[in-house]
């Protein structure tokens, strides 16, 4: 049986991918005493995996090698999936051409079909429209069976959304509240039992379409509330209101607020793309728009255009044009101490700005090259290089940019993420 197999921890475990969710995963399975293989299709992360090398700020190498010492295999070698009893799904879900493409969830089940035995499991994890397990994966999964098994009736099916946070201190897989779904009552109880096995607390819900959705409404709360605060941050900055000590002011509220700040944009998978799922769900099925998902996803949209707009009233300021100005940009990657640059606000700013002349350096501890055109990237700031500038733009704010150091050399700042805002330093605006 395999809830025996999951209570003594003897049930091999495979989870198809090997990301910021399925990394993470597959170390605190491993750390809970199973039998772990990571498979991804990128062949240089798995050799720098099994080298002992993260990519990942949220698992150390100390982590990984010790769950390499365990018995966890990195690999690229479908073959190495074998005779698995708990299949886990964590492969990206972009957007193409603004519908899902979900080729890669594809791709993954078809490479578990013909693997699947009786009484497995198999566990989407992957954030998705709901619909998607019973809808997409399940016929996949029935139709390439070499022992003609179906879903909850020869294997067992389930959903589990990701809910890591990239860089949280206090909040990672173990001790975040796990939704957990079946295709039925049976997958509902194996599925929960094998996350039982290595975070705290489990959320059963009654069907995986309920779980499908409650993932993307998480998303969706941010993302509109993030385009809220930003859309009221331009508009108190024609007002001339400090929006960061207004936002303060309301937060001392104690009930009926949730505090949200301004950026520069949303980036990461999660916010720019997940939500777009629901509207897409909803417009193809029910012939209907999401209208706060696309309100939402405008206003976000054009942040780093409202950002490069303010870069050019600040140089105007100043008597000077973008073009031909030297412009610094702290940070790249979409939040605070990670390094995960995927849809992150920056690169647009940085194109509009090479677009229109300007000389862009970037600057970012975690992210070791920059792909935007026309810019030259730094690891660390060079203080030569503030003086400098023209204009420095604080991005992504990162603990361990010197602050101090920065308004201290800087002649003009623009700060898109409310760091300096105890600041009255002449030449400090923020947005």
């Amino acid at each position: 049986m395999l809830l025996q197999r999951l209570h003594d921890r003897t049930a091999r475990i495979v989870v198809l991918g090997q990301g910021y969710v399925g990394l993470v995963l597959a170390m605190r399975a491993t750390e809970a005493g199973f039998r772990v293989v990571g498979l991804d299709t990128d062949r240089q992360r798995t050799q720098l995996l099994a080298a002992g090398q993260s990519f990942i700020e949220d698992v150390p190498d100390s982590v990984l090698k010790a769950a390499l010492a365990a018995g966890y295999r990195p690999t690229s070698d479908p073959d190495a999936l074998g005779d698995f009893d708990v299949a886990v799904i964590s492969v990206p879900t972009p957007l193409r051409e603004g519908g899902p493409d979900l080729s890669f969830i594809e791709a993954a089940a078809e490479m578990l079909a013909p693997r699947l035995k009786q009484d497995c499991l198999v566990v989407l994890e992957s954030t998705t429209y709901p619909g998607t397990t019973e809808e997409l994966v399940a016929p996949i999964l029935e139709a390439g069976s070499a022992e003609g098994l179906l879903a909850g009736n020869g294997f067992f099916l389930g959903y589990s959304p990701e809910r890591i946070d990239p860089g949280n201190p206090s909040f990672g897989l173990e001790n975040t509240p796990k939704i957990v779904a079946g295709i039925d009552e049976a997958s509902l109880q194996v599925t929960r039992a094998f996350f039982d096995a290595f975070v705290s607390k489990t959320v059963p819900v009654s069907g995986c379409g309920t779980a499908e959705l409650a993932k993307v409404i998480e998303n969706t709360f941010r993302h509109v509330n993030i385009a809220l605060v930003n859309e009221i941050a331009m508009f108190a900055h024609d007002l001339g209101i400090d929006v960061s000590e207004a936002i303060d002011a309301a937060a001392t509220k104690p009930f009926g607020f949730m505090r949200f700040t301004p950026g520069p944009g949303v980036g990461g998978h999660c916010l720019p793309i997940d939500p777009t799922y629901l509207s897409w769900r909803v417009k193809q099925h029910l012939g209907e728009s999401f209208r706060f998902i696309e309100l939402a996803n405008d206003i976000n949209e054009h942040m780093p255009h409202y950002v490069v707009r303010r870069v050019t009233a600040a140089l105007n300021r100043d008597k000077k044009a973008v073009n031909g100005s030297t412009i610094v940009l702290l940070g790249l990657s979409y939040k605070p101490n990670v390094a995960d640059i995927r849809e992150a606000p920056s690169l647009p700013i940085i194109e509009q700005l090479h677009a229109q002349g300007a000389m862009v350096s970037t600057v970012d501890p975690f992210v070791d090259t920059c792909s935007a055109a026309g810019a030259t990237h730094h690891r660390q700031i060079d203080l030569d290089l503030l003086e400098r500038a023209d204009l420095v733009v604080i991005v992504t704010d990162h603990d361990q940019f010197d602050y101090d150091a920065v308004v201290q050399r800087s002649r003009r700042i623009l700060d898109t993420r409310g760091r300096l805002s105890e600041s009255r330093a002449e030449g400090v605006e923020r947005l």
